[in-house]
């Protein structure tokens, strides 16, 4: 099974620290918790995922982002609300005689809050606002990619699957100013089916993705991979009975200050007239579980 809803992270990592600060009393999990403990007004999960069920966003929470230099031609929405799930930047496309909308997955780089990145595409920060969607080059605009996640690191680093060839997981490092062709990943990575939807850490010390293998607990499940000191990859680990079930696991993501772990869990289900549906929901769960497994590499 493919998810090929893209799962959108938030727009930079000061949007984060501004909503952590927010009040919001009328978020509150329980009537235990205090402002101090709460993370975008939600309870945050320990170590066993729970269920995240995110508050309704406002219109206070969209600003225009272009609205200094606005082409009517194409213009887009930033997020700044209280929800770390929510999508970053919804953008407006004029085609023939009406607008299109597409939520994009708009992944910042954690070392330059200047530059977001959604698939082969990318948009840079001007003194007006946001510039207009930029392609990474020819090497990804090829009609036989299919890009359904791409995951970006500090360095500039790219990681992302391909729908279209299900042939697995492809880097693209910057190497002296410039982004080199994509390259497919080793075994470690690239095994088993439906390898897709990686997260690399900003600093590209393990890779987290999503594959169907014979040793997992059923479906898709979710493996961690670390960088060792000779920069080559870990073998695979998988995340373990807490996180995979005989279910779908995938869509992993973890939070830009690295608190939390995000991702989805999908079952098929079946109508009485006999025709199925896919039901997911979104989990997340304390951060800590990614130390706790380094130890097994």
């Amino acid at each position: 099974m493919r998810n090929k809803i893209i799962k959108l992270s938030a727009l930079v990592s000061v949007l984060f620290l501004n909503a952590c600060k927010t009040e919001n009393s009328e978020t509150k999990m329980n009537d235990s918790s205090t402002e101090e403990n709460l993370y975008f007004g939600y309870n945050p999960p320990g170590l066993t995922p729970e269920i995240f069920v995110p508050n309704k966003s406002t219109s206070e929470d969209w600003k225009l982002g272009n609205q200094d230099s606005l082409d009517m031609k194409e213009f887009y929405f930033t997020y700044s609300g209280n929800n770390p799930f929510e999508p970053a930047v919804i953008v407006y496309r004029q085609e023939e005689s009406y607008y299109r909308v597409a939520k994009y997955t708009f992944n910042p780089n954690p070392g330059d809050s200047k530059i977001l990145y959604s698939r082969w595409n990318y948009i840079e920060r001007t003194d007006s606002g946001w510039s207009k969607i930029k392609s990474l080059g020819p090497m990804f605009d090829r009609e036989d990619l299919g890009i359904m996640v791409i995951s970006v690191s500090s360095k500039g680093t790219v990681v992302f699957d391909d729908y279209k060839s299900d042939d697995g997981i492809r880097m693209s490092r910057i190497i002296d100013g410039k982004r080199e062709e994509p390259k497919l990943l080793g075994k470690e990575i690239n095994t088993g089916q439906w390898t897709a939807h990686p997260f690399i850490a900003p600093d590209e010390s393990y890779l987290i993705w999503d594959s169907e293998r014979e040793e997992g607990y059923g479906a898709s499940d979710l493996y961690i991979s670390f960088r060792q000191k000779d920069g080559s990859w870990g073998a695979a680990i998988n995340l373990g009975d807490k996180i995979n079930t005989a279910i779908v696991e995938n869509g992993a993501k973890v939070t830009p200050d690295g608190k939390y772990l995000s991702f989805d869990r999908s079952e098929e289900k079946v109508n009485e007239d006999g025709s199925t549906y896919w039901e997911s929901n979104k989990y997340w769960v304390d951060a800590k579980i990614i130390e706790n497994l380094r130890s097994q590499q």
